[in-house]
């Protein structure tokens, strides 16, 4: 026996400014449009961008009934003329048609302010996505993240994951996940602080550092971390570039004092001091070879590559093996 999909609500509000929660609201009314409607097609529009007649065209029943999903964005900003052709729209809603209007639930005019309600009122499924801005509303938040991947997690946990992560539920759901993955399941403080003590301090300059020295493990490792927590991919190559250029400098300066060769170089005697040690690692070849990979992997970044982080890996790969060529 088969069991039919239950119809999509042909209006959702989805009320409220968190990103993650809205994302998903429409998400979830897109799944069940589809779920009833394999063909169903989405469209977003901002209200900025909508005409009246194109509103009207975009909900006129179609010759093939064929199913739509129409998400209207920043319903915050509508006129009062659209207003208007939204609210005779939902009098009278077209079969096979789920309208999808997001809303921040203020608005500077009288007619942005009014349509929620007037929307409620018609009967809209309305999906709340509040900011959570206490406390215990962002520790639900994560406990739900874990339990919606299956996993467990003790409160002490859950108090050290937003401590080392922050407020923000996009990277608070990625860690979560994350760690329910790496735990097997079960999260516990421990697990939450070894996880976090490996990622608070990659960087693009850990990164460099670890090519530098031909460590071609911590490397990858330390780029897939920073790559997990968003570092941009100029900065990485850039730190990448740094490293290089400044072990070719200070290597073709010869040995030295470095706090004399500080001054010459332009740099902190910390700095020369270090780029010292690298370069012991480095023939002049290598070097070469390098600094050739660094200038492409500049122009990658900033858009000549189609996939800029598959790019950086290549990049730190080739850093890695150039090291200790041509000595």
């Amino acid at each position: 026996m088969t069991t039919q999909a239950s119809a999509p609500s042909p209006l959702v509000l989805v009320l409220g400014e968190e990103e993650l929660l809205i994302e998903r609201a429409v998400r979830a009314a897109s799944d069940a449009a589809k779920a009833a409607d394999p063909t169903a097609d989405l469209t977003r529009i901002r209200v900025s961008d909508l005409t009246v007649p194109a509103l009207a065209e975009m909900v006129s029943p179609s010759l093939f009934a064929e199913g739509r999903v129409i998400v209207l964005e920043s319903a915050h900003d509508i006129s009062q003329e659209l207003a208007d052709g939204v609210m005779a729209y939902v009098k009278a809603p077209a079969e096979g048609i789920v309208l999808v209007v997001v809303h921040s639930g203020g608005g500077r005019s009288k007619a942005a302010k009014a349509l929620p309600a007037a929307l409620k009122k018609a009967g809209a499924e309305v999906v709340e996505c509040l900011k959570l801005t206490k406390p215990a509303e962002r520790e639900s938040f994560v406990r739900n993240e874990v339990r919606r991947v299956g996993g467990k997690i003790d409160g002490a946990a859950v108090l050290a994951l937003i401590d080392a992560v922050g407020s923000d539920l996009r990277e608070l759901s990625s860690a979560a996940t994350q760690l329910v993955a790496d735990a097997g399941g079960t999260v516990d403080e421990q697990a939450v602080r070894r996880y976090h003590r490996g990622r608070a301090d990659v960087n693009g300059f850990a990164v460099a550092e670890k090519a530098v020295a031909g460590d071609k493990a911590a490397a990858l490792e330390s780029l897939r971390w920073a790559m997990q927590l968003g570092v941009p991919h100029v900065l990485v190559a850039d730190a990448l570039a740094d490293a290089v250029r400044t072990i070719a400098r200070v290597s073709g300066a010869g040995r030295g004092n470095p706090n004399q060769m500080a001054g010459e170089l332009g740099m902190p005697p910390w700095k020369v001091r270090k780029a010292q040690g690298q370069a012991r690692g480095w023939g002049q070849d290598g070097l070469a070879t390098a600094m050739r990979i660094v200038a492409r992997l500049n122009a990658e970044v900033k858009g000549v590559a189609a996939d800029p982080e598959y790019a950086l890996q290549r990049a730190v790969l080739e850093v890695v093996d150039a090291h200790g060529t041509g000595r």
